[in-house]
């Protein structure tokens, strides 16, 4: 048994994760590369490898002629019978090759050729590790600042958050921890180029994956997320199950699920909206905290008009328009927004529709600048339930009803 090799196979198996019937092919070829820089040819040695004890024989196969023209491959019938009488012409003679009779450059040749072998299925199992991760989160730890861009340690591999994927404003300290997600697995020579993002929209739906059961599960589904990295995240939600509320399980008991997310995501607002298949429904829930009087969706257009009370316009397209265009990113409707005042003077409400809606819609204000703070009054859904028209008009659907929730 050929001890100090098994043993050295058992340790590079181990630590590098590399099976040992790759390093013994690798050493099998190495030996026959040898042979082949020695003798100047090596179509006729074979090698015989016990890839339990790791003993090995390595020969050459030589024809018995009367006549030797080939050394490398013919033997004369009297040396073929100093080795065995029973050989005649014709027969095949296993001659020994001693592998330490290998020059030093043929025996570094075939060094060199395992290492490059052991280089290559690191890489790969690198590679094959990491792959498996992608479109998935993973914990990075921040090596260093290159120019603009981040070096982040993986554990067996380096990724580099670039400047692109980075959010505006977050500055990391060399030792964080911080979790990422990874958007691409590249197999090059140089080992293995991995993708990371921390601006992804799909990094949310990790997060939330990871923090709240029912979504893990499959109970609850997330179903549109719209993202301004840094900023504010609206996501739609939906419950496969009746008696297991999809907003409710997403913010968690007093906020603590989606609090941990936000505070993953260093202070990123998230609004949570319940998904809807009718399109009107969808965009009044997006447009959240907003107060909405009507909607009025053209599916085949991917367009929609929406009204809101004069003084929850600025409300409902927020601050430089970002609560309308994370709603419209959200539905994938392209939304018009217009005031009560606007809608009259348009002549999509009637002249006389404030006195009609006098006492039906109590005007609640909202706070602008709601930091998105779970506070106490916001620990459960804040509802106003008010009766909702039957009689539908095919082209405008009104609602009565608001559900809101912002964290």
């Amino acid at each position: 048994m050929n001890t100090e090799l098994l043993e050295a196979l058992n340790i590079l198996e181990k630590e590098k994760d590399i099976s040992k019937g790759t390093l013994l092919d690798a050493i099998e070829n190495s030996l026959l590369n040898a042979c082949k820089n020695h003798f100047g040819k090596a179509d006729n040695v074979k090698v015989i490898m016990d890839r339990e004890t790791c003993d090995y024989r390595l020969f050459a196969e030589k024809i018995v002629v009367e006549d030797v023209e080939d050394k490398l491959e013919q033997i004369s019938l009297e040396e073929a019978h100093e080795i065995d009488g029973s050989y005649t012409l014709g027969d095949i003679v296993q001659i020994p090759i001693e592998s330490k009779s290998f020059g030093r450059i043929a025996t570094q040749n075939a060094k060199n050729l395992i290492l490059q072998k052991i280089r290559e299925e690191e890489r790969k199992v690198v590679y094959d590790q990491y792959f498996e991760k992608e479109k998935d989160i993973v914990t990075g730890i921040v090596q260093r600042y290159v120019g603009r861009n981040i070096s982040i340690n993986l554990g067996k591999a380096d990724a580099m958050l670039t400047e692109n994927e980075q959010v505006k404003g977050e500055v990391f300290e060399p030792t964080e921890r911080v979790k990422l997600y990874v958007v691409e697995v590249k197999n090059t020579t140089k080992g293995p180029k991995i993708l990371v993002s921390r601006t992804h929209p799909e990094l949310v739906k990790r997060l939330f994956e990871s923090e709240v059961t029912e979504v893990k599960d499959g109970i609850v589904e997330i179903k549109s997320i719209a993202r301004e990295a840094g900023s504010r995240t609206k996501i739609a939600v939906w419950s496969n199950d009746p008696d297991v509320d999809p907003v409710g399980a997403c913010v968690g008991m007093n906020g603590a699920r989606v609090n941990a997310i936000v505070k993953e995501l260093r202070g990123e607002k998230i609004d949570i909206i319940n998904w809807s298949d009718n399109p009107a429904i969808l965009i009044e829930n997006a447009l959240s905290p907003a107060k909405v009087i009507s909607v009025m969706a053209d599916p085949d257009e991917k367009a929609a008009s929406v009204i809101v009370p004069d003084y929850q316009l600025s409300l409902a397209i927020g601050k430089e328009g970002q609560n309308a265009r994370l709603a419209a990113r959200l539905t994938g409707y392209k939304i018009d927004i217009k005031s009560e005042t606007q809608a009259i003077e348009s002549g999509e409400l009637p002249e006389n529709y404030m006195e009609l809606g006098e006492g039906v819609y109590e005007e609640e204000m909202y706070d602008e600048d709601y930091t998105g703070e779970y506070e106490e009054e916001y620990s459960e859904q804040d509802c106003e339930e008010e009766a909702a028209d039957d009689d539908h008009d095919s082209e405008e659907i009104l609602f009565h009803e608001v559900e809101e929730l912002e964290v």
